[in-house]
């Protein structure tokens, strides 16, 4: 369940049905070092599920590029902790990108599995889909394993349809919300 009161714009505290208390909020420069040492905590079928790909850790350029996002252009929530950025565990990352030269952005989720099934994942793409709809984009996309089926059925809950993928990568699935309708 989550709750917003008199909390700064993007900030919202979250009750997990197991009884965990995160806070969801935008990245901060300070997360990367604790992002980094929490990279451990995602198993590796979460990051495989999400980069598409085996990583061990996180580069010290993604991490400057995911504590640094453009606010013209993306956004980049984490729940962590209810901790000052910088001292709090993040346990999940959601980001939203424009596409240059179109009105779409692309989403990723990384969920850890400690907080997986507790409906994270789905407050935190709602969360994506409200900064989408506010910056007036006709679409939002992510490319999702198609082993991956809890985030499969995520969207598709959510009101996302599986349209065929552009690049016709096998294994990858593409799963698209129309913010106009």
């Amino acid at each position: 369940m989550a709750t917003r009161n008199r909390m700064p714009p993007w900030h919202e505290n979250f009750k997990a049905p197991s009884g965990r208390e995160l806070l969801i909020r935008p990245i901060r420069p300070e997360d990367g070092a604790p992002l980094q040492g929490a990279f451990a905590l995602f198993g590796p079928e979460e990051v495989r599920d999400r980069y598409l790909q085996a990583v061990d850790s996180l580069s010290d350029e993604t991490v400057q590029r995911l504590t640094h996002p453009n606010p013209k252009s993306e956004i980049a929530l984490v729940a962590a902790e209810p901790l000052p950025p910088g001292e709090a565990v993040v346990g999940a990352v959601a980001r939203a990108t424009i596409i240059p030269g179109t009105r779409d952005a692309e989403y990723a989720i990384l969920v850890s599995r400690f907080l997986a099934g507790q409906g994270l994942g789905r407050q935190l793409m709602r969360k994506l889909v409200k900064w989408a709809r506010g910056k007036y984009l006709d679409r939002m996309y992510g490319d999702i394993a198609q082993d991956n089926e809890p985030m499969l059925q995520l969207a598709a809950s959510l009101g996302f349809k599986q349209v065929p993928h552009p690049t016709g990568a096998p294994g990858l699935v593409r799963m698209e919300l129309d913010l106009a309708s």
